[in-house]
């Protein structure tokens, strides 16, 4: 008999639903609702082009093999297209019944045409021909000739125009680029935040497009295009250049979703789905506007902090003295951030500070995503420009970062510093920095290792863990790992280091089976794991057989878990639980009792075929005593989360779990962030009440 396996896909659906189960929550202040909506629907978009097309492919190719759970690609399709239906449902019902009332009644407001004064038409108007109307470019279709090709996430508003010198009528599209954003400011004489949304601007005002003609009916939709386009290396010369190419083709790849208004004229609904080439299959018809990602600009509007979370700022990290010297800081100790509740500001100065430093000789890093306006590449170019060998390792195949990554890459290598585009075959998604010191004549290595990406806007965003040690065997280490990446060499068994995709995986079944095997000898056997995402059929074998054993394990997953947890024969002693709140849980974090030692590992990679078989990784054990109980305490927390964990429940859904009766409260994400703000006062009072004399210098 197969092992339980729950769909991938599906599975996904359900943590997006967690998501939007956010949105619903009438608790919650009205902008984090609107936030959270936002998110459904941007998450949707990356999986209609990456899941939804890659399967659409299969399909179209005739691929009938099952997967892991019995399911075809045809009819993972069919699954998927009812139950994001429901989705789509329950988040206009949210937007249209809950939200935009809601937002009404607090001073923001969603306007029509018709709603406008004659003075607010008369601005409104004038908006439209300063900012908008050059910007547009009509399309015409003509049913005899090809169709016009529509680019992808792109709100488009469909025409029918008619001539009445000619009697006769036509049908064409506006395309509206997304750099013109998705509201149109409306001065109002109160205390209110009035807007149009851009597409009914667009439309009231189409007629200047098409002089001569009347625009007679219009209305908007949107397409997703598959995403899920591959690089053939193989017979690629110029990386950088192919790159180029694929962003091109996921413009005008096949149609995998048409978002169309449901009350849309019968006539220009059956052009705009001649003119994607859908079936009814990818046809979404939707009760409100189209593209709920864009209305995350409403989340962030400025006036309406009330309306919002209190910022939870991150704190100053007690190990972390501040204008000390980061070197010195590393050299005395080995230091642990948690993101954000305390600051990646450390994580900066180190790589600030090595541009500027003469002592340093080198740095070396990986780069997967960075910020638009990124700190790091600015003080790596630097370095280049102040002489020091950089080298980065930039990964061009990181998805719909692809475009930044490039012209970031330009940049470094216009100032001198060496540029790898990844390896071939391979995606490059650890997070590892190396710096290379001058010290007393000789040399002495400074890493950096963690779970989320060098990027300051998403470190305020998403939980994650910084390492900082300047031990020689993680130094050691980070050299080894650097040549073997940019020179191509094998990524063999490091001293520390456990690299995917070549030693990761084995370590982490040795380890699981380990576990198995002190239960079947009466010993305690304990395994905790925190992950994004756990698909692969591997680990979740050995995971059933270790609970089978009588180990206990319990898995926090933020995403997909495709483990079928509560099976009485597998899994009965493994318990799945999933946390959603206003920080995106990112840090990948393992223990294993192993006897009472305790390993403990932290990782750029989750427990997916796809990151410990097709990605260059790292798993990074932590064995200094103090930081492996502190992480141990990180993992424990998260299982006392009574307000925003919820259960995964042996189908694949969830269930928040409810507290209970008189048990107190506990959200873990608060209770971290209030330890961090402790811990941070408290260094500050020792500090302030320690008292350094002056030490003459020479």
């Amino acid at each position: 008999m197969p092992i339980p396996y729950l769909n991938r896909e599906l599975s996904w659906i359900e943590f997006n639903q967690r998501v939007l189960n956010e949105a619903q929550r009438d608790d919650l202040p009205l902008l984090e609702r609107v936030k959270f909506l936002a998110i459904t629907a941007s998450n949707l978009d990356e999986f209609f082009q990456v899941r939804i097309g890659g399967l659409t492919l299969m399909r179209r190719g005739g691929w009938k093999t099952p997967d892991a759970s019995g399911l075809t690609p045809t009819k993972t399709l069919v699954l998927l297209r009812q139950r994001i239906l429901k989705m789509s449902a329950d988040q206009y019902s949210l937007l249209t019944g809950v939200i935009v009332p809601a937002l009404e009644k607090a001073g923001i407001r969603p306007l029509q045409p018709s709603d406008l004064s004659v003075e607010q038409s008369a601005q409104v108007a004038a908006t439209f021909e300063d900012l908008i109307f050059p910007l547009l470019t009509p399309l015409a279709v003509d049913p005899k000739g090809p169709p016009p090709n529509v680019p992808a996430l792109q709100i488009i508003v469909a025409c029918r125009l008619f001539d009445p010198e000619f009697h006769t009528s036509r049908h064409a599209l506006i395309p509206i680029p997304d750099t013109l954003g998705r509201r149109v400011n409306v001065t109002t004489n109160e205390d209110q935040h009035a807007f149009l949304l851009i597409e009914d601007l667009v439309a009231n005002h189409a007629d200047q497009l098409f002089p001569g003609e009347t625009v007679t009916a219009t209305t908007a939709f949107r397409v997703t295009r598959n995403g899920d386009i591959a690089v053939q290396e193989d017979d690629s010369i110029d990386l950088a250049g192919e790159m180029e190419d694929v962003l091109t083709a996921r413009r005008f790849a096949d149609t995998v979703r048409l978002e169309i208004r449901s009350d849309a004229p019968r006539d220009l609904a059956r052009v705009i789905k001649l003119v994607t080439a859908v079936t009814p299959q990818e046809t979404y018809r939707i009760n409100g506007p189209p593209g709920l990602a864009s209305f995350m600009e409403l989340a962030f509007l400025s006036g309406f902090d009330h309306l919002r979370d209190t910022d939870w700022p991150g704190q100053n990290s007690p190990s972390i003295t501040p204008g000390a010297s980061m070197f010195e800081t590393i050299a005395s100790k080995d230091v642990l951030l948690f993101h954000p509740y305390e600051s990646f500001e450390p994580v900066l100065r180190l790589i600030e500070e090595a541009a500027e430093d003469p002592d340093v000789i080198a740095i070396k890093q990986v780069l997967y995503r960075t910020a638009r306006k990124s700190r790091i590449i600015d003080a790596l170019i630097k370095a280049a420009e102040n002489g020091k060998h950089v080298t980065a390792l930039v990964e061009l195949k990181a998805r719909f970062d692809e475009a930044r990554n490039l012209n970031r890459a330009d940049e470094l290598q216009r100032a001198g510093a060496q540029i790898v585009y990844g390896v071939k075959g391979l995606k490059t998604h650890a997070k590892i920095c190396l710096i290379v010191r001058r010290e007393s004549g000789h040399l002495r290595r400074y890493v950096h290792l963690g779970t989320g990406n060098y990027n300051e806007t998403t470190s305020r965003l998403y939980t994650d863990l910084s390492y900082l040690t300047c031990k020689p065997e993680y130094g050691n280490d980070a050299s080894l790992f650097f040549n073997a990446v940019t020179g191509r060499s094998k990524l063999l068994r490091f001293q520390r280091l456990v690299p995917a995709p070549t030693a990761m995986k084995p370590e982490l079944l040795d380890m699981i089976a380990g576990e198995a095997e002190r239960a079947k000898q009466g010993l305690p056997a304990r395994i905790i794991g925190k992950v994004n995402s756990l698909q692969d059929p591997e680990i979740i074998n050995a995971l059933y057989k270790a609970s089978q054993a009588g180990v206990e394990i319990r898995l926090n997953v933020r995403g997909i878990c495709c483990l079928k947890p509560g099976d009485p024969k597998y899994s009965k002693n493994i318990e799945v639980i999933s946390v959603i709140d206003r920080y995106l849980e990112h840090a990948r974090l393992f223990y294993f009792h192993q006897g009472g030692g305790g390993g403990v590992y932290i990782a750029s990679a989750d427990w997916m075929t796809r990151n410990l078989e097709k990605r260059v990784e790292l798993m990074i054990p932590v064995e200094e005593p103090t930081l492996k109980r502190r992480l141990v305490r990180i993992l424990d927390a998260y299982f006392q989360d009574n307000t925003q964990a919820s259960k995964l429940m042996p189908d694949g859904s969830s269930q928040r779990i409810d507290r209970a009766k008189g048990q107190k409260a506990f959200r873990v994400q608060e209770y971290f962030y209030q330890s961090a703000r402790k811990a941070a006062k408290a260094r500050e009072h020792e500090r302030a009440m320690t008292f350094e004399p002056h030490v003459p210098t020479e």
